[in-house]
């Protein structure tokens, strides 16, 4: 995307200028004056609007509507689908104004009234404004034109749109799985679960009906006791556990753990027979004194004899993802945490992970930051790195501290630097000491999720392929029970409820210092608000966009361990966060089965490959350093380099356009790549014609024979 264009309109930042100059001029915004906009006085024919989708269909229009943070006019679209913003004079697609409904989490329309002093006559309306936050880092305000029921018409659009009452409103619904079909879920699952156990055959829809799937190796096997999901409702209908282990203890054991989401393996090491191994908390009880033999026998059974160590038993490290207190506050609502005097050669970790609800703060807070400090700013109005004044290079040190300290109070990178920290420190144990890891939360699903896949991503090479990526987010992310839908904020299969509008929040996080615009001096008042189900649950937070930061974290450490580019995971999570496609949808394997989701959608996966496949290995999505036989075995990071940074491709793309930008020395590269690979290409055609062109002519090939004998000694 273009960096935004300057602002003639408004040269001079609220922020540059004096205390009382800041009372006169707020809410002039003389940029968006009406008298300098000229309306679109038709509507968006029908026939030409190329640029939808797939049975995706407009609803609402808006004319002569302005995008705020970049001052251009336009056509604002409400589809059944997007938020759809069009350039007055291209009619091209702003790609800043436009944004899935899915991707929206609130949106409200504040009043900015113009102070008396500024208005020309008493009847000088006030601003009618749109603000929309996305859960993909970007705020953005449009400002419709007063005395119209235009932005009237979109507010109430949003709300009906991006609150579905059922699952099936989804557009992932109406638009069907089109060329885009999925593969069995269960028959991708099965297959991994082969490859982990060393197996080279395959499996397919028979192989599931008939129940031949149970396979094994010399210490696992694959079970089908949760075959109708009647054990555990949020975990796969299959799932590998140690070998010695019958499915009676299996259902034993489950009754011990949250959920009853018992230690499974998720991942082995196919040399050493060490494995990481995933569940939900103990029911340990508040005195910490509950036990269960079955569940003491599966852990055991987890540390199995080491390969040539002379029948010595490997040890187990148990990998608590929460702060010690949080869990030994679960005691007292039945949980806990592990005594390893009960578990056989174990020992417990605690790696101090925020929940939920402390992600969800955090993204805010930094999403907050982007907005206020870069440079295409909700409020219209330049940042400190715009204009004179106060600017890094103005020696205003105090602004650039405050401002430094602000992204450090997100707590945002310090949260990525916990996983990342936790699932290289799980990857050394399994790699270096070929010990076991059991890791745990509290539900298992979130912070378990993250390190575990985190975890098998840095272990095992496969899974840094385009491939093995989508076999590990399967495994791990979709089978083993992430609750998308809750997470991401979509209505689940039972509907959606009524729930009553958040009318108080309108910033994006609470105790947050908000935008100049938000705190201007001028009258701004919110009439209404509308949010997404994410902000009527208090189950929303951005877990899987933290663990793909933590993914894009490590391919910036490792530029040449990973088939797959920055760009690629841009827009994989921007696909999950739209929910287009329904692999993502609802909470569990079980949910998804009832739904008839793969059957009836389109698939991610088979979309993202289908933009490859028109460029083949030189699309922006494949990683032109890709180097598999430098990085073929794990990758462990040593704590000084898991120092994070923004995303710049995620992060900064709406706030600071031209500073997302990092990919520009690699399309450089890619360009020239390509442009030899077509010289390579036409050099060899070249000679081939030329082969043939002497094979046809005895002349040629007489004289190109006889020439050598006529050089000079």
């Amino acid at each position: 995307m273009a960096a935004p264009k300057p602002r003639s309109g408004r040269s001079t930042s609220l922020r540059d200028t004096s205390e009382s100059e800041r009372m006169e001029g707020a809410g002039s915004w003389d940029a968006l004056e009406w008298t300098k906009i000229e309306p679109v006085s038709r509507p968006v024919s029908r026939g030409n609007l190329a640029f939808l989708l797939e049975k995706e269909e407009v609803i609402v229009e808006g004319y002569g509507v302005v995008l705020v943070n970049t001052d251009e006019a336009g056509t604002l679209l409400v589809t059944n689908f997007r938020l759809l913003f069009l350039s007055e004079g291209t009619r091209n697609i702003i790609a800043l104004g436009t944004i899935p409904l899915a991707t929206i989490e609130k949106f409200n329309k504040p009043v900015m009234k113009v102070p008396s002093a500024h208005r020309q006559s008493d009847k000088t309306p006030s601003q009618r404004l749109l603000q929309v936050i996305g859960k993909d880092m970007r705020i953005i305000v449009f400002s419709f034109r007063p005395r119209t029921k235009q932005r009237r018409a979109v507010f109430e659009a949003l709300l009906r749109c991006t609150r579905p009452a059922r699952l099936g409103d989804l557009y992932a619904f109406t638009s069907g799985p089109s060329k885009f079909s999925n593969t069995n879920p269960k028959v991708q699952l099965l297959n991994e679960y082969f490859r982990l156990l060393g197996k080279t055959y395959h499996a397919s829809i028979d192989t599931i009906e008939d129940g031949s799937f149970t396979s094994s190796n010399e210490w696992l096997r694959i079970s089908n006791v949760n075959a109708d999901y009647t054990m555990c409702p949020t975990y796969p209908f299959a799932f590998i556990v140690p070998k010695c282990i019958s499915d009676e203890e299996v259902l034993q054991a489950s009754n011990f753990r949250a959920r009853c989401r018992l230690p499974v393996v998720s991942w082995c090491h196919p040399g050493t027979g060490a494995v990481l191994a995933r569940s939900s908390q103990p029911l340990v009880g508040l005195m910490m004194n509950m036990r269960s033999n079955a569940d003491e026998k599966l852990v055991a059974a987890l540390c199995t004899e080491r390969s040539g160590a002379g029948g010595q038993r490997r040890k187990l490290y148990i990998a608590d993802a929460r702060p010690r207190k949080n869990a030994l506050a679960n005691g007292a609502m039945g949980g806990g945490s592990e005594s390893s005097s009960n578990y056989f050669q174990s020992e417990i970790v605690f790696f101090g992970i925020d929940n939920i609800h402390a992600m969800r703060d955090s993204l805010a807070r930094l999403r907050d930051y982007l907005d206020t400090h870069g440079a295409s700013s909700s409020d219209g109005m330049s940042s400190f790195l715009r204009h004179g004044g106060w600017t890094w290079g103005g020696g205003n040190l105090s602004s650039m501290s405050a401002s430094v300290s602000t992204l450090g109070d997100s707590g945002w990178l310090i949260h990525i630097q916990s996983v990342l920290a936790g699932s290289a420190w799980i990857a050394a144990r399994v790699a270096l000491e070929s010990a076991s890891v059991l890791v745990h939360c509290s539900d298992g699903w979130d912070r378990t999720t993250q390190l575990v896949s985190l975890a098998s991503l840095l272990l095992d090479p496969y899974y840094r392929t385009f491939k093995g990526f989508q076999a590990l987010v399967e495994k791990d992310w979709l089978s083993f029970g992430h609750p998308f839908s809750d997470r991401v904020g979509m209505p689940t299969i039972y509907g959606s409820g009524n729930m009553p509008f958040d009318l108080s929040r309108q910033s994006s996080s609470g105790g947050f210092p908000s935008s100049p615009m938000r705190q201007s001096s001028g009258s701004f008042t919110s009439q209404a608000s509308g949010s997404s189900h994410a902000q009527n649950s208090n189950n929303y937070s951005p877990i899987f966009l933290q663990w793909v930061d933590c993914v894009s974290q490590l391919l910036r450490m490792y530029p040449l361990a990973f088939e797959f580019s920055s760009a690629f995971l841009v827009d994989f999570l921007d696909c999950v966060l739209s929910c287009r496609f329904g692999n993502f949808l609802c909470n569990s394997e079980k949910e998804r089965q009832q739904s008839g989701v793969s059957e009836v959608c389109g698939c991610l996966w088979e979309y993202l490959a289908d933009l490859r496949a028109s460029e083949g290995n030189y699309h922006v999505h494949c990683n032109l350093f890709y180097d598999p036989l430098k990085h073929g075995g794990p990758l462990l990071p040593p704590a000084a380099a898991l120092a994070p940074t923004l995303w710049p491709q995620f992060h900064l793309r709406w706030a600071c356009p031209s500073e997302s930008q990092a990919g520009e020395l690699e399309a450089q590269c890619r360009n020239m790549v390509k442009k030899f690979s077509e010289l390579q290409k036409w050099s060899y055609t070249l000679v081939q014609q030329d082969a043939e062109l002497i094979s046809d002519s005895p002349f040629l090939s007489f004289w190109i024979n006889e020439l050598p004998r006529f050089r000079c000694p």
